[in-house]
């Protein structure tokens, strides 16, 4: 089911989207884990993807990213199909993720780290990228000469996002940035994320459990259930849906339906 975000509500979206998924179908094995799933991401947007453990949001974002890859549809990124793209030639379209688990590089130190994130980048701009991302974490410059592996879940999540930020993105993929976080840790990340979309009109693409805070964040989101869209609509929306506050936001489990 889609809501049609009332005008007042509407980000001022013009043209065809940034990101573009239709159709799109992964499987693992034989085990299909999204069926079908239609999601656009105009530019200057933030878009949230919620929905329960296992429902498929990680793997949307991975198949968008190249692993794995989409048995059917199409996913197109400013006017290019990207769909059967190796990971790296999607990377140079100035397409970044901080995945799940943040999987930074353990041994490196943080500004090892984030010249590993800047591979795809003009080398020219990286101490001002630097200085765009110390803005945003400054422990990280605190942090820059230590190890990412001993950095605390927090600094380490700020790590991760900041390595995808000295790419230069276009569009940013955050997988799960509040897992395992404390509160203030998690209002530091979304605060951040904000921050670059109104000073920087970053396109983010965002999937999260903490639903609430995800949809107040958000222009626009989605509901994913069992690898199917269910519902979409502005976060303002998706918040006072009953069935949303049911299922995410009030420790419920009854599941959004189409």
């Amino acid at each position: 089911m889609s809501l049609e975000p009332a005008p007042a509500d509407r980000p001022a979206v013009r043209g065809a989207p940034l990101l573009q998924v239709r159709g799109v179908k992964t499987f693992y094995g034989n085990i299909i884990a999204l069926k079908g799933v239609d999601i656009d991401v105009h530019e200057g947007e933030i878009v949230t993807l919620i929905g329960a453990n296992g429902a498929g949001k990680s793997t949307l974002m991975m198949t968008i990213f190249g692993n794995p890859r989409a048995r059917e549809g199409r996913i197109v990124f400013d006017g290019h199909d990207i769909t059967r793209l190796p990971t790296h030639d999607i990377a140079q379209l100035r397409i970044a993720q901080a995945p799940e688990g943040r999987r930074i590089f353990a041994r490196m130190t943080v500004l090892e780290n984030l010249q590993m994130g800047a591979v795809v980048a003009d080398p020219a701009y990286f101490a001002q990228d630097l200085d765009r991302v110390f803005a945003l974490f400054p422990r990280l410059k605190e942090r820059l000469r230590q190890r990412g592996g001993t950095l605390s879940g927090g600094e380490q999540q700020m790590l991760a996002i900041a390595r995808a930020l000295v790419g230069r993105p276009r569009l940013l993929l955050l997988d799960e940035p509040s897992l395992g976080l404390a509160p203030l840790m998690v209002r530091q990340i979304f605060d951040a994320i904000r921050t670059l979309n109104r000073r920087e009109k970053l396109t983010v693409f965002l999937v999260e459990q903490n639903a609430f805070h995800a949809l107040k964040l958000a222009h626009r989101g989605y509901v994913m259930v069992n690898g199917v869209i269910t519902l979409s609509g502005t976060g303002r929306q998706l918040l006072e849906r009953q069935e949303v506050k049911a299922a995410y936001l009030e420790g419920g489990r009854q599941q959004v339906e189409p």
